[in-house]
């Protein structure tokens, strides 16, 4: 005689799994977003230390202009003629955030900031559009 499952007990077993399934899924689709705005935040951190390198051998950090680009390439060989060897970073390009867009870099005074625009790339927003701000990351 084969032993095999009947109807009811499959019956039984779909319905447990589909609720659990509503009981989790709410909870890990959206994780997704968060995990990359930390990331971000990690991101600009790892950033904010090449760029403190930077300042060490060269005195100063790069101006807006020159942007994080100067941590991968010499923007001016003449005035940065202590700039490291194959850049401050290991890759070989301007660095992008986790929704694969640019970081925004600001140098004003003697301070810096960088922004990363979210998940819709653009300026404001909430939850997962919202900008994120290294000097925000830091608290």
């Amino acid at each position: 005689m084969k032993r095999a499952f009947s109807l009811i007990e499959l019956m039984v077993v779909i319905i447990i799994l589909g609720i659990l399934t509503a009981l989790v899924a709410p909870n890990v689709l959206g994780r997704g977003e968060q995990a990359k705005a930390k990331l971000a935040c990690v991101q600009m951190r790892n950033l904010a230390q090449s760029l403190e390198m930077f300042k060490m051998d060269n005195g100063v950090y790069p101006t807006t202009e020159q942007g994080l680009d100067a941590l991968v390439k010499n923007p001016d060989p003449e005035r940065f003629k202590n700039f490291q060897s194959g850049g401050y970073l290991s890759a070989k390009t301007s660095p992008k955030d986790p929704w694969n867009k640019p970081y925004i870099y600001l140098f004003e005074g003697d301070e810096f900031e960088m922004i990363s625009l979210g998940g819709d790339g653009k300026e404001g927003g909430a939850e997962t559009n919202k900008d994120l701000r290294l000097s925000e990351c830091e608290k």
